[in-house]
């Protein structure tokens, strides 16, 4: 699986990207030359001492590997990577920040490279731990965001995962444990992922970047709230006011019991997912944590553009009936829509192809038909009841 593109994108240039982009291409054109053998280096005459060689290295090697490459599709390979991952990571840090933390992620990879093979007399170059470290940032700072991917199995195609997973299991685990080549620093790849996602978690913690309901320490203190209070629901106490699941109400004061209270706790945290998963265009993910809330109370109610966000993105998965119920609802509760007989006229294709419930989708295609101007979509409703009918 090869990622094409993200479902965010940076407010703001980043210059800083660029620029570390530019020198790395610059850099490969000054060095790099032709070889003839396997055997020959890599880089021209000049550069070989900026290799790094865990056996007999020099301080300066830490850094000057990371901007030497083995070839063009070396580079293109590393320069893709960082281009798709280090532009948001720029964006959240600003300039200055992001070029100090990618020079520290290139030079604690090479550390952990060196360490591990500290009797090799082999050189390594390539930048391929610091983009490691800045694609561990992205995991930290945007878990939820979509990663698209190009495919290869029987067929081609495209499909989106939450970049949390893609990068843990496929960029991490699978490419760097599973399918292993000869001639990979694959050390010096770990350690840039251990420093760019501890590094991160640690900024978040102190307070040294900025936060944000999306990033992983959020995610990590969401969890160990929900984890507390199901941890004092289990054991029979309030965990917000220390109040024991059998001591009796007092008289004239509504008091939740702890399984209220957690059952309100998850709620909150439920709904607070979903508005975090829409602003990142993460349909499917809003969509599945809906029905969990549905699940637990089906009388919430979202948004009026949050429901019908998700109410479409459930159709168009062919979740038909959660998506009846889900546009059903909203006719319910945001009736004067202005485009309401369109959502009628959804309910009633749904009911009538997708549910089998002809009585029921009659009913709504009856009260679409009285409100639908767009001659297109008049005449659909009218097909279509024409064809319940017979």
């Amino acid at each position: 699986m090869i990622p094409i593109g993200t479902s965010i994108r940076p407010e703001r240039t980043p210059y800083a990207n660029y620029a570390l982009i530019l020198l790395n291409v610059v850099v490969f054109l000054l060095s790099s030359r032709h070889r003839q053998h396997e055997y020959e280096p890599a880089v021209l005459s000049w550069a070989i001492n900026l290799l790094l060689y865990p056996a007999n290295w020099k301080l300066w090697q830490f850094v000057t590997y990371a901007f030497l490459h083995g070839g063009v599709v070396h580079l293109a390979g590393n320069m893709f990577f960082l281009y798709l991952f280090g532009s948001n990571v720029n964006d959240k840090l600003g300039h200055a920040k992001y070029v100090g933390f990618y020079f520290a992620g290139a030079v604690f990879s090479g550390i952990g490279h060196a360490v591990v093979n500290h009797s090799s007399v082999a050189g390594t170059l390539g930048a391929s731990g610091a983009v490691a470290a800045v694609t561990g940032a992205y995991l930290v700072l945007f878990p939820k965001t979509l990663i698209k991917v190009l495919y290869f199995f029987i067929f081609i195609g495209t499909a989106e995962f939450p970049a949390i997973w893609f990068i843990l299991i496929k960029l991490i685990f699978i490419d760097n444990y599973v399918n292993l080549s000869q001639g990979v620093a694959y050390d010096a790849h770990r350690s840039g992922y251990a420093f760019g996602i501890g590094s991160m978690l640690l900024c978040l913690a102190l307070g040294w970047i900025e936060r944000s309901h999306f990033d992983l320490w959020a995610m990590m203190q969401r969890w160990n709230r929900r984890r507390q209070y199901r941890d004092a629901v289990t054991e029979g106490h309030d965990p917000f006011g220390g109040v024991s699941g059998r001591r009796p109400v007092k008289a004239k004061v509504v008091e939740k019991t702890p399984d209220q209270l957690a059952k309100d706790a998850e709620i909150q945290h439920i709904r607070q997912e979903i508005s975090e998963l829409l602003l990142q265009r993460n349909l499917a993910g809003a969509a599945e944590s809906y029905l969990q809330l549905m699940e637990i109370d089906s009388d919430q109610v979202l948004s009026r553009q949050h429901l019908l966000d998700i109410a479409n993105q459930l159709a168009s998965k062919r979740q038909s009936g959660a998506a009846a119920r889900a546009y059903e609802q909203f006719l319910v509760h945001y009736s004067a829509y202005e485009y309401i007989e369109q959502v009628m006229l959804m309910v009633g294709v749904i009911y009538a192809r997708y549910l089998d419930e002809p009585e029921k989708a009659i009913q709504y295609l009856r009260k679409a038909e009285q409100r639908l101007s767009d001659p297109q979509q008049l005449s659909m409703c009218r097909e279509e009841l024409a064809r319940l009918e017979d």
